[in-house]
């Protein structure tokens, strides 16, 4: 496939009257929204923002970026967006892996999913089309075991599977999908709107429509100048040098720990002391790390591959112990057990749930069980083997993991205690506290997926990992920069290139492979424009589906109850001070974005 051809094959899936056609995106949708992110927000703005998530009427989009599965390094994500049945938001997840190159070289850019099959169904991808097949042998079943049943049937090579587990089945609100690497559409409940249209899995067998370079020498030049960055040893990238090769995502446990910033028991506390340690990449490193697997054309490697090597779990072997989950069930839950994190994130792995989700559902539920607010006998802090049964529970629906399956903003709700949910508009907080990364905190608040640190990943420079001097406790200024990351996120999303990419790349880097890429001129600021229309959009289909002034808010936790730990210790989050100068740069009124600002940016 041409670089430039992109947009040109989207498959719509009618599932309801088993319906498939392939034509191509609107051209104007490509060059405003550029693919992935972008323009699978612009099809789901199709469906109307008053759908209801898990009806047949919401569009569940798995889409491309013009670059997915081209040889530019970091280039193996594809989105998967539609409307988030966790937060009533529009949502997008991204995935590693091979699964979105595969499409690509099997010969198409995106899936389009709408209606509800009667009956168990997967896709079958190959050559530029796409089958609807019986999948009711596997309804049921867990994702490993889903996926070895379809290599079974198509053979391992060049095959991906894509698949939702039991969770996605009983429309868990933050269940996910995930594929053969066990790489994940991670947040959002993107795996409840495939459960809820009876669609357990894609299955992908690559063919040759590998994508042709359109300029070999100038596309030779901008991909190594890229590469040449990320190869930097001064970058934390750096192949097995730079600490996101070196130890993967949880090279950030003890950094975060030791600035007061690493949310403790539900966050009540902001560091997790001495115990961090034990749940860091640098102990995984040392004590259980057997491989280092990576993702199509990436050279950094940052997953880890892990094997327990004593205890109850004995022999497990999974992939990966990442930051945000291994903080999630660990410092979260009062659990410093690396075992017992692994085990539960292949858990994760197997019945398809989003692991951020689920730490805080069980850590709100273990400060309600703390305080006499739950019926029986609830659940104590760091008591793993109880975890481990409530987290098949939470999957199955079963007992009370059936109100947690509700995600924790939910359940807590239905507890009558609301304020113990660490979430905004529905989604959990992830791995960074407020009160010790003041921009994380604003960005938590605007997210326009709920909360989430990879829409404005503005820890890169409140913690150093790339070279810009950010003062983490200092409230001002941060507006402007949460604003940049925001638009300059939502570009590289649309690409689609991993979000890692942008510690050693930026503007200059994403501008110079598009527009080659494309055959077009494409500039720096092209790069910035281009993102705040897909972030406005996501805001505009927000705003439509009512979330209006007011909507931008933190757990009062963290803006009213200081830090008592050391590196943040007596700060809270300035949020209302940071939302009025994010306003003032964003163009908004409150949380809202204007009409005279939807068409400077030509939206919709």
């Amino acid at each position: 496939m041409d670089l430039q051809s992109f947009g040109q094959s989207m498959a719509h899936v009618d599932l309801g009257a088993g319906d498939v056609e392939i034509r191509p995106a609107p051209d104007e949708w490509v060059r405003k929204f550029i693919g992935a992110r972008g323009l699978g927000v612009r099809y789901v703005l199709e469906a109307g923002p008053d759908v209801e998530a898990l009806s047949p009427e919401n569009l569940l989009c798995f889409v491309n970026g013009p670059l997915t599965g081209s040889e530019t390094s970091m280039s193996g994500r594809w989105a998967c967006v539609t409307k988030s049945p966790l937060t009533g938001t529009v949502t997008d997840s991204h995935q590693g892996g091979w699964a979105g190159a595969r499409l690509r070289w099997a010969g198409l850019d995106g899936i389009i999913v709408s209606g509800r099959a009667d009956s168990p169904v997967y896709l079958f991808v190959e050559d530029g089309k796409i089958e609807l097949r019986d999948a009711s042998e596997v309804w049921g079943k867990g994702i490993h075991e889903t996926v070895a049943f379809f290599q079974k049937r198509y053979g391992k090579k060049n095959l991906s599977v894509n698949a939702i587990g039991p969770a996605g089945e009983t429309l868990c609100r933050f269940a996910a999908w995930l594929n053969e690497d066990d790489r994940a559409f991670g947040r959002g409940g993107t795996a409840a709107v495939g459960g809820s249209k009876n669609l357990k899995a894609i299955v992908i067998r690559a063919g040759t429509q590998k994508s042709r370079d359109v300029d070999a020498d100038a596309w030779k030049k901008v991909r190594r100048q890229a590469l040449d960055r990320i190869r930097d040893e001064k970058n934390i990238t750096s192949p097995k040098k730079g600490g996101l090769s070196v130890y993967g995502t949880n090279v950030l446990m003890n950094v975060t720990n030791s600035i007061g910033a690493l949310g403790t028991r539900n966050s009540q506390l902001t560091s997790f002391g001495e115990r961090a340690e034990a749940i860091s990449g640098e102990y995984v490193e040392q004590n259980i790390l057997v491989g280092d697997p990576t993702c199509h054309a990436c050279p950094v490697a940052c997953k880890k591959e892990v094997e327990i090597k004593q205890g109850p779990w004995k022999g497990l072997h999974m992939e990966s112990v990442e930051y945000e989950p291994a903080w999630a069930l660990g410092a979260n839950c009062d659990n410093d057990d690396i075992a017992s994190v692994a085990k539960m994130i292949d858990q994760c792995n197997d019945l398809g749930m989003d692991p951020i989700e689920l730490g805080n559902a069980l850590s709100m539920y273990m400060e309600a069980s703390e305080k006499g607010w739950v019926e029986g006998n609830g659940l104590a802090w760091g008591d793993t083997l109880a975890m481990i049964a409530m987290t098949d529970a939470i999957a199955r629906r079963e007992g009370e993991g059936d109100l947690l399956a509700e995600g924790p903003a939910r359940a807590a709700e239905q507890l009558g205690h609301p304020e113990i949910a660490m979430a905004c508009k529905g989604q959990a907080v992830p791995a960074y506290d407020p009160r010790g990364l003041k921009g994380m905190g604003l960005g938590y608040a605007t997210s326009n997926r709920g909360a989430c640190h990879l829409r404005a990943y503005v820890a890169a420079a409140e913690l150093g990992v790339i070279d810009v001097e950010v003062d983490p406790l200092e409230w001002q200024g941060k507006g402007e920069l949460v604003k940049v990351f925001q638009d300059l996120h939502a570009f590289s999303d649309s690409l689609d290139l991993c979000k890692f990419s942008a510690f050693a790349e930026g503007a200059d880097e994403y501008a110079a492979q598009y527009a080659v890429a494309r055959g077009e001129p494409f500039t720096a600021d092209d790069v910035m424009l281009a993102g705040e229309r897909i972030y406005n959009l996501e805001r505009y289909y927000n705003n439509l589906a009512g979330f209006g002034e007011g909507s931008d808010t933190l757990p009062a936790r963290f803006t009213r109850e200081a830090s008592t730990q050391a590196g943040s210790k007596g700060h809270v989050s300035e949020l209302d001070q940071m939302l009025g100068e994010y306003y003032s740069v964003r163009g908004w009124k409150d949380a809202v974005v204007p009409e005279d600002k939807l068409r400077q940016l030509e939206i919709p």
